[in-house]
């Protein structure tokens, strides 16, 4: 679907709506797709990479997520979606340790966030980007980059998932939207990157 394409004869939204429409049922069907957790990162990947897509002319669509999902699961998306785990279940016993009132706990607090935030978007940036649907590594090196040079992007980031954690906590039943319209915010920040030369922060 062209994002140029005009309003055609009684045709009643015009193709950005219809977009966004199927960005709302990708984000139904990534939700579903993350419920194993570990599956996590390759369900949002594919979900960007569906996203992306449309740049050139690829529909936005259910059968299109499942046919590339279909290629995924693989040994290296499985142990990025391990990490991905293992380092959110490390902050959060991290902040309970801090929360018991252990000496320096203030300080520890803070630095853990700090770090937890950090990994928050270079993971995120990660699945946005292209090699992520292959190599793992080469997308976390290449989002590592991203957010030290643009850091504008990364608070663009974090302002995206803020919205989607504020709409899921607002209405329960948003949560199995909120990742399409994530997977579309993460897609245009990356693709933003593309034009934003080195050291320029706008």
């Amino acid at each position: 679907m062209s994002a140029a394409r005009a309003r055609e004869t009684g045709e009643i939204f015009g193709p950005r709506m219809t977009l966004f429409a199927d960005v709302l049922a990708l984000g139904v069907i990534t939700a579903l797709a993350c419920l194993p957790l570990i599956t996590a990162p390759a369900a949002l990947s594919t979900a960007c990479a569906v996203v992306r897509g449309t740049r050139d002319d690829q529909p936005a669509t259910a059968r299109r997520y499942l046919a590339l999902l279909r290629e995924r699961f693989r040994a290296g998306d499985l142990i990025a979606g391990a990490v991905a785990l293992a380092g959110a279940l490390l902050f959060a016993a991290d902040l309970a340790l801090a929360g018991a009132g252990l000496p320096g706990a203030r300080v520890f607090a803070v630095t853990a966030a700090v770090i937890g935030t950090c990994a928050v978007i270079v993971g995120l940036r990660a699945c946005a980007r292209p090699e992520s649907l292959t190599d793992w590594r080469a997308a976390v090196r290449g989002a590592a980059g991203d957010a030290a040079r643009d850091p504008g992007g990364s608070a663009l980031v974090l302002l995206a998932l803020a919205a989607a954690a504020l709409c899921a906590w607002m209405m329960l039943p948003l949560a199995f939207l909120v990742p399409g319209p994530l997977a579309l915010a993460l897609t245009a920040i990356d693709v933003r990157g593309e034009h934003v030369p080195h050291g320029e922060t706008a």
